[in-house]
């Protein structure tokens, strides 16, 4: 899944980018409101993890310009106003979580993986098609009840579409969702991971729906 970390914080940004990618994130990092605003309305995030305290435009700005759009994309405010009265002002503003520095990184993650289940109106975090199953924060797969060893690309891959059983994505989505800045893929790397997939999975585990797109069914 692709989140968006907003941090001006050279040290902050970098260990939050870090564990992020560690438990499986594709992460974009800006380092100040507005390239935050033109990150969130050039690309589709799963989650967006905004400090406050920003140059040229405050978190706060560009959470209120968000929400105004209508944009409900899952957001954690972590910043270091902790005052009653800021942690108020920021849920009021649209924030759906909010955290203040510092913080452990595992908490982080935890909350920001308890967003996303509720933004995909999922009551627990095991991910479920049939006999296939996924543990997003154990990072495992399971296929009846018997374990599947993938890549940590093919297990994002997997997490993208297994989010939404039966739902076509096309293959610019999935790109998108898949791969952040920096990581331009191959024309071939998405049907190379859809392959390696299906050949671990079953073949018609992944159906392809001509000229649509990708989904995943029982």
């Amino acid at each position: 899944m692709r989140v968006l970390l907003v941090e001006d914080d050279p040290m902050v940004g970098d260990a939050v980018r870090k564990g992020l990618m560690g438990a499986g994130f594709t992460v974009d990092w800006v380092r100040d409101g507005h390239a935050a605003e033109l990150a969130l309305e050039a690309n589709q995030y799963a989650a967006c993890v905004l400090d406050l305290g920003l140059p040229r435009r405050d978190g706060m700005e560009v959470l209120h310009a968000l929400r105004k759009r209508e944009n409900a994309l899952p957001v954690i405010v972590v910043t270091a106003r902790d005052a009653v009265s800021d942690r108020i002002a920021g849920l009021n503003a649209g924030a759906d979580d909010y955290l203040t520095k510092p913080f452990d990184l595992d908490e982080l993650i935890a909350r920001i993986r308890a967003l996303m289940r509720r933004n995909a109106g999922r009551a627990q975090s095991l991910m479920q098609c049939g006999e296939l199953t996924l543990d997003p924060e154990k990072r495992e797969v399971r296929l009846a009840g018997e374990t599947v060893p993938l890549s940590a690309r093919e297990l994002a891959l997997l997490e993208i579409l297994i989010a939404k059983p039966g739902a076509v994505l096309s293959r610019e989505a999935l790109e998108e969702r898949l791969f952040g800045w920096g990581e331009e893929p191959a024309s071939n790397a998405l049907e190379v991971h859809l392959h390696n997939l299906r050949r671990k999975l079953g073949p018609e585990r992944i159906r392809n729906v001509r000229g649509v797109g990708y989904k995943v069914v029982p």
